[in-house]
């Protein structure tokens, strides 16, 4: 009988061996996970309520206060991978605990700043603290709930957490604007952060984070981590997105926007060449993830959801505060449909285990469509907002959620749960930098209109946006119509290594002869 294959260094013991654990404990779990994502979201949204606030306290130009909101999306989309890896190589306990606790001292600190760069730096390290915690989460989440229906289950909650807090955040934010201080938006994150850091320390399970890389001596998963790649593209993001998010404010053709836009272009060929000549093993981002079954449609899917929602916060509540005067408790009221369906429609997960996800994230980009559509042809009124702007909400948040959830729990199908952590590095590093980018896209077109037709007081700069959005959502339909292959749906995911085949019960014994002998053909050419 031919021995069982080796681990791989980033490989976790539950691949092979899921640890069952009592459903209390589980339900716990999934509760903190849910809340480190909810406070990341809250991060982003509740901000969008005290802008006006903050522009008026420290006497900010318009481009000092979108760096406020820049400065977080930014940091946390560029430092997702490197916080991937970590969990894969190191620690997702550690990596989890640290990131919340990370955001509960930061936040203390900025509900202290009053001064506009101060504020923007700290800013930026809670989206690195951010950053921390959703990959090392979708880890600990995946290895929790091993099982398919219920891990669909699982990441669907965990995402409809980070949806519903976004408008709990446009609430939460104006209640504290209206009736305390923006302070109190930040000293709220720490009020909640503090004791679920705590939580975590005794709750999640020790045994719930090893992996044959936690036993390797430090200076080999120091290499694992392939720091000078993730060094590189890190790097990479954080000018690419400072140049998209300058570009729609300073003109595109600032060699303040040119410059950074073209190295980091040039550091992503350079990252990416890297990684095909280093070992796979010690690669963040092997070659090979690319070529997962639908890995590459589905990251192209991810990079619209939140590109979907950000510009509807951005566009109304803007136009909302500043032409119709509205209150900020009253413009967040009005995104409540927003919250209540994107909530609602994060329970489908066990759908994925029925139909294809194909299927459901189509119709969910055929919901955002139609509520686009909408969107485009009303909304510069206030009597627009129930004929128009309401059911536009619900079907187009539906929507936005159904392809969210559905694309999230496809992702994880496509590739080995060794690569938990750096999988949901490069979903939510797509959710965010199609955000950013989309919102600079977004932002210049409406600029460009209203520069040509009435200004900022006129709907003509928005509906072109939502037009925008519509090219957009058009554009991902045809892909995954066309690229999307259904072959490999509701089979058990890839084994470590190898993209093209998935273990069945089958041929479990020949997998296991054929993962031997070609780890011993490759072991024959290592050096003693």
């Amino acid at each position: 009988m031919l021995p069982l294959p080796p681990l791989s260094p980033a490989e976790t013991v539950v691949d092979h061996e899921p640890q069952i654990y009592s459903r209390t404990r589980r339900l716990i779990l999934l509760f903190l996970f849910c809340l480190a994502q909810f406070l990341d979201s809250f991060n982003n949204s509740a901000l969008f309520s005290a802008i006006p606030a903050l522009e008026v306290s420290m006497g900010m130009t318009e481009s000092q206060s979108t760096w406020i909101i820049s400065g977080f999306q930014l940091t946390f989309a560029s430092f997702l991978l490197i916080s991937g890896r970590i969990s894969d190589v190191y620690n997702p306990k550690t990596a989890f605990v640290g990131g919340v606790s990370g955001l509960a001292v930061i936040s203390l600190c900025a509900g202290f700043v009053n001064d506009t760069i101060p504020l923007i730096v700290l800013r930026a390290l809670i989206g690195i603290a951010s950053a921390m915690t959703i990959p090392s989460a979708l880890t600990l989440l995946v290895n929790v709930f091993p099982d398919p229906l219920e891990q669909a289950r699982a990441i669907g909650l965990f995402g409809g957490c980070g949806s519903a807090a976004s408008v709990l955040g446009l609430m939460i934010g104006a209640m504290f604007v209206e009736w305390t201080s923006y302070h109190f938006v930040f000293w709220f994150v720490t009020i909640v952060a503090t004791p679920a850091a705590l939580a975590c320390v005794f709750v999640i399970p020790p045994e719930i984070s090893k992996t044959k890389g936690n036993l390797e001596p430090a200076a080999a998963k120091w290499k694992s981590l392939d720091l000078l790649g993730v060094t590189i593209l890190t790097v990479a993001l954080i000018l690419f997105i400072f140049a998209v998010t300058s570009g729609s404010t300073d003109g595109w053709a600032s060699v303040m926007v040119l410059v950074p836009l073209i190295i980091s272009i040039l550091m992503v060929i350079g990252f990416f060449y890297l990684e095909t000549i280093i070992p796979v093993d010690k690669a963040a981002i092997p070659p090979r993830t690319w070529f997962y079954h639908n890995f590459s449609v589905l990251f192209g899917v991810a990079l619209f959801p939140f590109l979907w929602w950000s510009a509807v916060f951005s566009i109304f509540t803007t136009l909302w505060q500043n032409v119709f005067e509205w209150p900020a408790i009253s413009s967040a009221l009005h995104m409540i449909p927003i919250g209540v369906a994107s909530f609602a429609i994060s329970f489908t997960g066990p759908l994925s285990r029925i139909f294809s996800p194909k299927w459901i994230i189509l119709t969910g980009l055929s919901f955002c469509m139609v509520a686009t559509v909408l969107l485009a042809l009303g909304g510069g009124n206030p009597e627009e907002y129930w004929p128009y702007i309401f059911p536009a909400f619900f079907v187009g948040s539906a929507g936005a959620m159904l392809t969210y959830t559905h694309t999230n729990i496809a992702i994880f199908q496509a590739a080995p749960s060794s690569m938990a952590g750096t999988v949901g590095a490069i979903f939510n590093g797509a959710l965010q930098s199609g955000s950013a980018i989309g919102l600079a896209g977004v932002s210049s077109i409406e600029t460009s209109v209203e520069a040509r037709h009435g200004g900022s007081h006129e709907y003509s700069g928005r509906a072109a946006a939502f037009w925008f959005l519509f090219a957009i959502i058009s554009i991902e339909i045809i892909s995954v119509s066309i690229f999307y292959d259904r072959s490999t749906d509701h089979i058990p995911q890839p084994e470590h290594g190898n993209p093209a085949r998935r273990s069945t019960d089958s041929d479990e014994k020949l997998n296991d002869a054929s993962v031997t002998i070609i780890e011993k053909a490759d072991l024959a050419d290592l050096p003693v």
